[in-house]
């Protein structure tokens, strides 16, 4: 046998086991936004405010993105299985704590632990992924172990919901920790692989010295505010702005909205090869239907449109930004990428932050969606403007550097 039928036949036998990183990126998706359906019940079973209990959703996040990097860092040197182990360690237990919690103080450090798990598991499930299945299959495993923790966060978080219809909050976060389980026991079976650390702290500080980086960073986060820290309060909102306390049908709307935006976006950027345009169009879709929501939400017949745009675009948005990003810069693109998904986090957690502190001065919920959409409005602005200025001002760099190089030959 040669070399290559050696790697092939190797990569074909690993490829069988990228289901195991994708279940846990499954639960990771689930657990990441299903708190968003629960809010009103952990809120009343814990005697706290709506806006009090959102900030569970705040904290999972914000671990997530900032956290995570500090102990990928710590762990740097070990094997990927190792890695894999300590996170699903961590993220079970959170989510174990989270369905004991009796109080809020409890929630919080249990939602921290979960969120470090998450954070740390995620890049290192992707890294694991792509090296058991090798270079010819690594595309189609990649976007397995993506495919897992989207479909987690769009079809698991309504389906979390319904499973508390029965069983409760806590009942929902027990499956939640069974799925965990059941990652890490899978992990022992995995063959020996070899996957680089995620990007430690300080690369993707360097990195975000750049510019046109930190403008394209600066425009996610805000798109995170908007669209991921709305989605926490969505409850709430449906609540005070029609009286609806059944959250699923609009859950299931938002989840059908960002499983056709993260389906559909790739090609339209392959074809327009114009991310820019494209991420431009998506803040002013994302903007459009923050503002329809409050007058739409009467009616579950009106409401579906926003809601399926709001998670088309938002769930879109990243899409086109990895693109700008890897072409900023093509030498750290791992690094830009995973800088991109932290600032989605933040984004995410500032989001969920902000809408409690709104909530708690004495915004109503069913005025959120007009404060999220002037968040919306001002990534378009940022966008257009100084992300706009650093892309024509760096193509014109490199027009005469080239230039100057020609000159000299």
């Amino acid at each position: 046998m040669t070399g290559n039928d050696t790697t092939c036949a190797t990569s074909a036998h690993g490829s069988r086991y990228v289901l195991l990183p994708a279940l846990g990126a499954f639960a990771l998706g689930l657990d990441a936004y299903v708190m968003a359906g629960l809010l009103p019940r952990v809120a009343d079973d814990l005697g706290v405010s709506p806006a009090s209990a959102g900030q569970m959703v705040t904290v999972f996040t914000l671990c997530y993105a900032l956290a995570a990097p500090v102990f990928a860092a710590a762990l740097a040197g070990r094997s990927a299985k190792a890695v894999l182990t300590c996170a699903l360690a961590v993220f079970t237990a959170g989510n174990a704590l989270t369905a004991l919690a009796p109080a809020l103080p409890v929630l919080l450090v249990a939602r921290a632990l979960a969120g470090i798990g998450a954070g740390l598991y995620s890049p290192m499930a992707a890294a694991t992924a792509a090296g058991l299945a090798g270079p010819e299959r690594r595309g189609r495993s990649l976007a397995l172990v993506m495919g897992g923790m989207s479909i987690g966060t769009v079809v698991g978080v309504p389906l979390g919901v319904l499973v508390a219809d029965h069983v409760g909050w806590r009942g929902t976060l027990w499956l939640i920790t069974a799925l965990g389980a059941l990652a890490l026991a899978g992990i022992p079976l995995l063959p020996a692989a070899t996957a680089g650390p995620p990007p430690a702290l300080r690369d993707r500080v360097r990195v975000l010295a750049d510019g046109r980086v930190a403008g394209i960073a600066v425009v996610s986060l805000l798109g995170g505010v908007a669209s991921l820290g709305l989605y926490t309060y969505l409850a709430p909102f449906l609540a005070d702005a029609a009286g609806r306390t059944g959250t699923v049908g609009p859950m299931w709307a938002w989840g059908v909205g960002g499983v056709l935006g993260s389906l559909l976006i790739g090609p339209v950027v392959d074809r327009t090869r114009r991310p820019f345009a494209v991420v431009g169009w998506l803040l002013a879709l994302l903007t459009a239907a923050h503002l329809v929501l409050p007058p739409a939400a009467g009616a579950l017949g009106t409401l579906v449109v926003p809601l399926v745009v709001w998670g088309a675009a938002g769930w879109a948005l990243q899409v086109p930004q990895q693109h700008q990003l890897m072409a900023a810069r093509p030498e750290q693109a791992p690094v830009a990428v995973a800088l991109n998904s932290s600032a989605v986090y933040l984004g995410s957690a500032i989001g969920s932050a902000l809408g409690g502190t709104v909530m708690a001065a004495g915004v109503t919920p069913a005025a959120l969606p007009r404060c999220t959409a002037a968040v919306a409005a001002l990534a378009l602005v940022l966008h257009l403007t100084a992300v706009r200025h650093v892309v024509r001002r760096r193509a014109a760099g490199e027009r005469a550097h080239d230039s100057a190089a020609r000159t000299t030959a």
